[in-house]
Order: C-alpha cells, then sequence, then structure tokens
C-alpha cells in the first residue's frame, strides 16, 4: 500500500471527526460557555491557576499528553500489520480519546480545576473519591515510572542527547520570564527567540559530544535516572509559568515540525508500506507482543487513540490554565486527534522498513534467528547510522530507523543518515519528557488531595512546604522506582494500568453526565468504556496466567491482580450509583446544579 494513501485518509477522518463529531458534543452534550467564569480566573494565584493564552495551552497540554505511546505504541503494533493499528488510531481517537479527554477537561473545569478524584467524590461519594484517590496515585506512580525508562534508555551514555534535551530547560526559563516582565504578552516574538535557541540547541548537539564538556555530559542509567526524577520535582516546585508550560509549549512547536517534516517527507518519497496489512502474529505468537491483536493491540496503542494518563492532564494543569470555556475544545478534542495523527505518521514510519529488517531490530537475536527472516537493508543501514541496530527492542531505535530511512531517500541527503538518527531518537527523548514534568506535578496535587482530608496544614494550596514536600513525595515514588530498576519488571504492566484509568475516566465522566441531565447522551461515554474495560481485563488475566506464573514473576502477579480488583471495583460502584441517580429522576432535567 501507498504511504501517501493512508496519510490522506487518516487526516481527512480526523479534521472530519474533529468537525463534526468533537464539535457536536461541545454544543449539544457539554454546552460550552463562553461566558461563565472559569478556574484560571476565579482562583488566579500567579503559580498553579493562570489564564494563559490558547495556543500556548494547547502546546502545553498537547506536549504534556503526547508521551511515549503516540511514537512507541504504534511502532510496537505494527507486529499485527499496518491495518490493525491504524484503524484503532482513527477509530479510537475520534470516538475514545478525543470524547475521554474532552469530558474529563470539561467536568473538571466546571469543579473548578479539582483532579479526577475529587470529580469522584462529588459525583460518586466519599468513598469512591477515596477509591479513586488511591487508584490512580498507584496506576500514575507505575505510569511516571514507565514513562521515564524510553528517556533514561535514549540518553545515558549519550552527551548529545543530554545537552540537546538539558538545553531546552534553560530556553524554557528565560522564555517564561521575557513573556512574563520583559516583553509580556509579545507571545510571537517569544516562540520565535525560543524556538531559534532550541534549534541552536540541536544544531550544537553533535559539536558538543567532541568536545571536552562532553565527559561532564555523559551519565549511566542509574545517575541519569536520579537526574530525571530531579527534574520532575524542580518541574512540579516551580510556578507553572516560569518552566514547564514554556518548556511544553516551545516543544510542541518542534514534535510538529519534525512531523511536519515527516509528512513532506513522506509525500515527496512516497515510501511503500512493505509491512503487510495483516502478519500472521494477529493470532499470537509475536516476537515482540506476547498475545494475539484482541486485547493487546488496545494496550500496546495508548496515547496515539486512547490513554487513561490523559485524564490526569485534562483533570491537573490544563483546567487551571484555561482562559475561555470554549478552548475545551481544541484543547481536549482537538489535542488528541493531533496526537492520533503523529501514531499515524509513526505507524507508517515502522512499517516503510523492510519486514525482516523491523522484526530484526525489535527482537532479541536468538528470537529473531528462529523467525526464519534474513535482514534486507539493515546491514547498510547500521553502517550509515554508525551503530548496530539489530537486537534493539523497545520501538524508539526502529522508529528513529523508520523516520531517517524516510529523510535520507530525499535526494542530496544520504550523507546525512547519522544526523538524522540520532537527532530522531533525542527528538524522541524530548517528546517523552514533557510527560514526567506535567505528571509530576499532577502527581503532588493528587497526594496532597488525598492527605490533606485528614490534616488541614497540608490541605494548604500556598503554603511553600506543601508545595515542596508533596513534590518531593511523587519525584521520589517514581524515581525510586526508575533508579533501583525494578520498573523494567513493571514495564509490561503500563498499558494495562493506562487503559485501566482510561476505563475509571469514562466512568467518572458518565457520572458527570447523568447528573447534568445527559442521560441520553451517555452512549458517548459508555460504549468505550465498556470496550477499554473488556480489553483490559482480558489483557491482564492472559499476562498472568500466560506469561506472569509460568515464568515466577510474583511482583508482575500482584500488581496485575490489584489493577484488576482496582478497575472492578470502581466500575461496579460506578454503575451502582448510575442506577440510583437515573431511578430517582433528580437529575431527568438538563441543569447546570451542584455536581459540576
Amino acid at each position: 500500500m501507498n504511504s501517501i494513501v493512508l496519510v490522506i485518509v487518516g487526516a481527512l477522518v480526523l479534521v472530519l471527526g474533529y468537525r463534526f463529531y468533537g464539535s457536536w458534543i461541545a454544543a449539544k452534550v457539554l454546552v460550552l460557555d463562553e461566558t461563565r467564569e472559569v478556574p484560571s480566573k476565579k482562583f488566579e494565584d500567579g503559580h498553579d491557576y493562570v489564564p494563559t493564552n490558547k495556543w500556548i495551552l494547547l502546546g502545553h497540554h498537547f506536549a504534556a499528553i503526547a508521551g511515549a505511546g503516540p511514537l512507541i505504541g504504534p511502532v510496537l503494533a505494527a507486529q499485527f500489520g499496518y491495518l490493525p493499528g491504524a484503524l484503532w488510531i482513527l477509530i479510537g481517537g475520534v470516538l475514545a480519546g478525543g470524547v475521554h479527554d474532552m469530558v474529563i477537561l470539561f467536568a473538571s473545569v466546571r469543579q473548578d480545576g479539582q483532579s479526577i478524584a475529587e470529580i469522584a467524590r462529588k459525583n460518586l461519594g466519599e468513598k469512591m473519591g477515596f477509591i479513586t484517590s488511591i487508584s490512580v496515585i498507584f496506576i500514575l506512580i507505575i505510569t511516571m515510572a514507565g514513562l521515564g525508562l524510553p528517556i533514561v534508555n535514549s540518553l545515558y551514555n549519550s552527551p548529545w542527547g543530554t545537552f540537546t534535551v538539558g538545553f531546552t530547560i534553560p530556553v524554557a526559563i528565560f522564555v517564561g520570564i521575557y513573556l512574563k516582565f520583559i516583553r509580556p504578552g509579545k507571545i510571537a516574538e517569544g516562540t520565535v527567540i525560543g524556538m531559534g535557541l532550541i534549534i541552536l540547541g540541536v544544531a550544537l548537539g553533535p559539536v558538543i559530544q567532541h568536545t571536552a564538556i562532553a565527559p561532564y555530559l555523559t551519565f549511566n542509567v542509574k545517575q541519569m535516572s536520579l537526574i530525571l526524577a530531579i527534574y520532575g520535582f524542580c518541574a512540579a516546585v516551580l510556578p507553572v509559568w516560569l518552566l514547564m508550560l514554556p518548556r511544553d509549549y516551545l516543544s510542541t512547536y518542534m514534535k510538529l515540525g519534525v512531523i511536519a517534516l515527516l509528512v513532506v517527507g513522506i509525500i515527496f518519497v512516497r515510501p511503500t508500506l512493505q509491512m503487510p496489512a495483516l502478519t500472521k502474529f494477529t493470532a499470537g505468537g509475536g516476537p515482540i507482543i506476547p498475545g494475539k491483536v484482541f486485547p493487546f493491540l488496545f494496550i500496546t496503542i495508548a496515547c496515539g487513540a486512547l490513554s487513561g494518563f490523559h485524564s490526569l492532564i485534562s483533570s491537573g494543569t490544563t483546567p487551571k490554565l484555561i482562559s475561555n470555556e470554549k478552548d475545551i475544545l481544541p484543547i481536549g478534542f482537538g489535542s488528541m486527534l493531533i496526537e492520533s495523527f503523529i501514531a499515524l505518521m509513526a505507524l507508517i514510519a515502522a512499517t516503510c522498513l523492510p519486514t525482516a529488517d523491523y522484526f530484526a531490530i525489535n527482537s532479541a537475536p536468538a528470537v529473531f534467528a528462529k523467525l526464519g527472516m534474513i535482514p534486507k537493508e539493515l546491514p547498510m543501514l547500521s553502517q550509515m547510522v554508525g551503530e548496530n541496530l539489530a537486537g534493539r527492542p523497545g520501538g524508539g531505535v526502529s522508529l528513529a530507523v523508520g523516520m531517517s530511512y524516510v529523510f535520507y531517500k530525499i535526494p542530496g541527503m544520504e550523507g546525512l543518515m547519522s544526523y538524522w538518527y540520532h537527532f530522531c531518537i533525542m527528538f524522541e527523548a524530548l517528546f517523552i519528557l514533557t510527560t514526567i514534568d506535567a505528571g509530576t506535578r499532577i502527581g503532588r496535587y493528587l497526594i496532597q488531595d488525598l492527605i490533606g482530608k485528614v490534616s488541614k496544614p497540608l490541605a494548604k494550596k500556598d503554603s511553600w512546604f506543601n508545595i515542596v514536600f508533596f513534590s518531593f513525595l511523587m519525584s521520589f515514588a517514581w524515581g525510586y522506582l526508575l533508579y533501583t530498576g525494578n520498573i523494567s519488571t513493571i514495564w509490561p504492566l503500563f498499558g494495562v494500568a493506562n487503559q485501566s484509568l482510561a476505563a475509571i475516566a469514562f466512568a467518572i465522566g458518565t457520572s458527570v453526565l447523568i447528573r447534568m441531565g445527559k442521560k441520553k447522551y451517555i452512549p458517548i461515554t459508555v460504549i468505550p468504556m465498556v470496550f477499554i474495560s473488556v480489553a483490559t481485563l482480558t489483557a491482564s488475566v492472559e499476562n498472568i496466567t500466560g506469561n506472569y506464573i509460568p515464568n515466577h514473576k510474583t511482583l508482575l502477579t500482584v500488581l496485575s491482580v490489584i489493577l484488576i480488583v482496582i478497575l472492578v471495583v470502581i466500575l461496579y460502584e460506578s454503575i451502582r450509583h448510575w442506577i440510583t441517580d437515573l431511578k430517582s429522576g433528580k437529575f431527568d432535567k438538563e441543569t447546570e446544579n451542584n455536581a459540576i
């Protein structure tokens, strides 16, 4: 299949989905009101609640939600062929992911920017609020540690990458100060300056690695894990306008710029998708994903189609920054569909590689030897890149090779293959890193909400002691897992934990709609909730019985059982409350009541 056809079809589906389905939900279901006072203006404090320009906030929100999922997930799922992943990305993005993100963002904005746990407490009672708090914190710690792994694996022993990614931090601080004090409101100026400095950092990367500075920017896995946790702590403590907002929205332009360049490259080169539409591994037995296309496709591709992590951003930093309720549509629904398009581009980049080369990169050598495949262009690509590319599982390397494979086919670009490859590796790390700062900050909110219930001093949002203390607790929790290396055994749980949270968010969103008197519209949240719940629970059981227990992976078994119990309990309690609310008739009339 020609890749251009998939690009055009994908773009049309996502644009039409936004124009018709997203706009319909915004206007008819949620009834967004631009005259309504939003939390950022109601509680403006210059630290967490800050009215923010729509485009800057869209950049922050997109950067925060677009972690490893839209890049790594589709690449790994290419094991099943290009068709299953493409269908899930496009259909899931419009009918599930966009709805999930926008409904939770709306609910949080209407509830003073509160967390998903507080939304559950108000709509489902104290018990459900407590259960949701514990569940979300548990899932978030696993998720954050899991997201940290690709960054550590990309940046350790890489002075070029460490410098390029690290350089964005002082640039963001400078842009934040520039827009806050030097030239307030001059967003275009700040953007141009910031992007110019980021590009300079990228250009200086290969130079730095050949200077005397390089040893000071070369860290091992343990050191890089510690540095990452320290960064998460700082991002959670500092005012949102100083580091997180400018860094995220500037990195968004870089992300979109690279993806746009990839689209141009695909249009120019017109590569053929060499991976078949369906492979024999849809029935299981694949070397990358140990399971059938159902349920494991829907666990592997998360952020590009549906991701529970997004609900934490939509009820974390973003609702405290949104300056107009009408912005919920482009920021909530729109950002999700942009991410879906990026996931589609990642899938195309991976499936443009010769099939044998794809499996050689993503499989351990001993496993690949059993497949009976012979690499086609991999030896040549390894020589051009300057590294042995075989036996580098995890998705990141094959994505970088796939993107470079497209770029180097452009006339005159052959000699830049090594540069393209290393640039793409750093692009992936920067893409994922933006979720670390937002996730740690959100973890701070969640832990404080929970502990603040039993201690009034610890509930104070404006206390610097509390800000530092809860930021430390969150960054230490996921940083410890990452530093000790135990998270490498927890990584298979990442997809299950993430999609469990998506099901929980749909359940809470359904409760919000019922209490708004919108019961006739609840299929928009109930149908995707049922689907992802079945997929997640099935994957959990198959992981336990087919992988964890036979291989004596006790920790994974225990954590999987905990996730199953969490999901089942929350779904049961949610359905019980729905039935009670629907029978009472109290919420039959559409109204802006106290539930939101």
